[in-house]
């Protein structure tokens, strides 16, 4: 049975939607661009894509939210994704959700993860979701200056537990955003 195509919010240029069949090669692609995968500890293979893909799925059925595939409005173009996420490791801060992204690299720096986030903010409280995480790997600058721009406030650092202590990657900055208060 093929899933109708769910928009569940727009922004001025942008469509969050839910995942067609046909992403999937540009999200294995984007998975595999090294500028894209910079501050993870590798590209993804074709099959770490298609599993990812497919607990991204999962999460939409188990939750009815989850990481929203991105679409340029004005042109039908597949972007990456930007959404919501349950936090798969322990920590000090969790069980929790996490705010998150991924955009194909010729789309980073003009805006879209933050106007997309945004509006993933709004979703949240929409469903009831009381608290959000972000985190990335200090010396991700890009995507902590997104987390800044969409007011989250730096709540502490951690090492990422699924890392390594001597990967330059393991040392995180953790920020959060109550949204009863947002």
């Amino acid at each position: 049975m093929i899933k109708p195509i769910i928009t569940y919010a727009q922004t001025y240029r942008l469509l969050l939607r839910s995942w067609r069949p046909e992403d999937l090669p540009l999200f294995a692609a984007m998975n595999k661009d090294k500028r894209v995968m910079k501050y993870f500890p590798a590209p993804l293979t074709d099959h770490e894509t298609e599993m990812f893909f497919q607990r991204i799925q999962d999460e939409f059925e188990n939750n009815s939210w989850g990481l929203y595939a991105v679409e340029l409005k004005e042109s039908g173009t597949f972007i990456g994704y930007v959404g919501l996420h349950e936090i798969g490791f322990e920590a000090d801060f969790t069980p929790g959700i996490e705010i998150g992204w991924r955009l194909a690299a010729d789309y980073h720096n003009r805006g879209y993860a933050t106007e997309a986030a945004q509006k993933v903010i709004q979703l949240a409280k929409s469903y009831g979701i009381k608290r959000l995480f972000s985190f990335t790997a200090k010396i991700n600058k890009p995507s902590e200056r997104v987390m800044q721009k969409i007011r989250m406030e730096k709540t502490g650092e951690f090492d990422h537990p699924k890392l390594n202590t001597d990967s330059p990657l393991c040392r995180h900055v953790l920020y959060s955003i109550n949204l009863q208060d947002a």
